[in-house]
């Protein structure tokens, strides 16, 4: 039997074991052989409640059982489940292998019966009074323990709460730490995916672009100049092959916008605002249009910044949104606005046109179109009522990533 200062000495000597441990397991099997001075066992265990307040876990000294091999494992199903609950204070038996309350429909007991664990005592951990989870000892012998053992047992207990509410808080942090790089990895794989995608459109657009030029274009520059020989030396009425020579023409005029549209070379050469302007001039002088227009750039060039997918993909939902407002916007003023943010990068195609009506926002191809795009690249995209409540505002926000906050 341990005197009062030997008793002391063994619980500095706990603590003084647990000091830099850094999980569970190693936590109890260096101080299994101290405790065993102070409380005799032929099992110890330590329980700890996880954070959720519905699953638990067990960690052993002595001997290795189903609790501890487990996966965490339901609050309601442990033998011990009442003291973890808090409903009672100390659970001490002479003989658990047949007392009622280890044993009931759901527990998880077995082990309790497989390894003879008769004699038992558990108090729980406690940490500024919430039940962090529970210490054991079991012996073989029937009514090998009592009060005095209980009494010691919450000693030991009140060494050991703080320690296992620190390695449970520095595990969980861990485990989401894990977590949150998991999910960031899927996010950039997913980001890369949809890059690549992106790029492999846009290259085979280029290359429909350069096929159209090489052989479609130039057919088409063959049959008109046939035609124009035919005109000369044919006894067809001029005015019958008139018209089939200006729809040849104006349709060689369209397949050449085309195949500039399927080549920015403007946005890779001078940069996006340059290139957003240069369309909105070409645009407006090509359909005709009186609107106003105007470019507002308070980006500081961060566009510019941009993987070459992602600018362009910006790029062609800004060039169907200017489209989209002379086309159908019947507006009188145009407004493109470039900016960033804290967190991202915001494009806004404003006009003071008719408006869009709601059902529009769902389908049509333009649309679908910069949906899709936008999608592609992780942004976006927003189609609603221009600032002043009259026309269309078209938006597009792209959240940028680490580097880009940075440049």
């Amino acid at each position: 039997m341990l005197h009062s200062g030997a008793l002391l000495e063994q619980y500095l000597a706990i603590s003084r074991l647990l000091a830099g441990q850094l999980d569970f397991r190693s936590a109890i099997q260096v101080v299994a052989q101290e405790i065993a001075h102070i409380i005799p066992h032929d099992h110890m265990d330590v329980c700890i409640k996880m954070l959720d307040g519905h699953f638990h876990t067990a960690h052993e000294s002595g001997m290795e059982t189903d609790w501890s091999l487990q996966p965490p494992l339901p609050l309601d199903g442990s033998p011990i489940r009442s003291l973890l609950f808090g409903e009672v204070d100390m659970m001490l038996t002479d003989d658990a292998c047949n007392d009622p309350r280890f044993h009931f429909e759901g527990s998880f007991s077995h082990p309790i019966i497989e390894m003879g664990l008769r004699g038992r005592l558990h108090v729980p951990l406690k940490v500024q009074g919430d039940v962090i989870g529970a210490f054991s000892c079991s012996s073989r012998t029937v009514g090998f323990y009592g009060p005095e053992d209980v009494e010691r047992a919450r000693a030991i207990a009140d060494l050991l709460a703080p320690y296992f509410f620190a390695i449970r808080a520095a595990e969980q942090s861990k485990r989401s730490a894990i977590i949150e790089a998991e999910a960031r990895a899927r996010e950039e794989g997913l980001r890369l995916g949809a890059l690549r995608l992106t790029e492999a459109l846009e290259t085979e657009r280029q290359r429909i672009g350069m096929d159209l030029h090489d052989q479609t274009l130039a057919d088409l520059t063959r049959l008109a100049r046939r035609m124009e020989r035919l005109s000369r030396t044919s006894d067809l009425a001029e005015e019958e092959l008139e018209p089939l020579l200006r729809g040849l023409q104006h349709c060689m005029q369209d397949l050449r916008q085309i195949i500039e549209t399927a080549q920015p070379t403007v946005l890779q050469l001078f940069g996006f605002a340059q290139a957003v302007e240069t369309h909105l001039d070409r645009s407006l002088r090509d359909s005709g249009a009186s609107l106003e227009w105007e470019l507002v750039d308070e980006a500081g060039g961060a566009f510019d910044l941009l993987e070459q997918p992602v600018a362009i993909a910006l790029f062609r939902i800004t060039q169907e949104a200017i489209n989209n407002a002379i086309r159908h916007g019947q507006a009188d003023h145009l407004k493109v606005l470039l900016r960033k943010t804290a967190r991202s990068l915001v494009i806004e195609v404003q006009d003071d046109g008719v408006g869009i009506a709601p059902s529009a926002k769902r389908a049509g191809a333009g649309i679908d179109n910069m949906r899709t795009r936008a999608r592609l690249i992780s942004a976006r995209f927003e189609v609603g009522r221009g600032p002043s409540g009259r026309g269309t505002t078209v938006s597009v926000h792209l959240p940028l990533v680490r580097r880009e906050l940075q440049a």
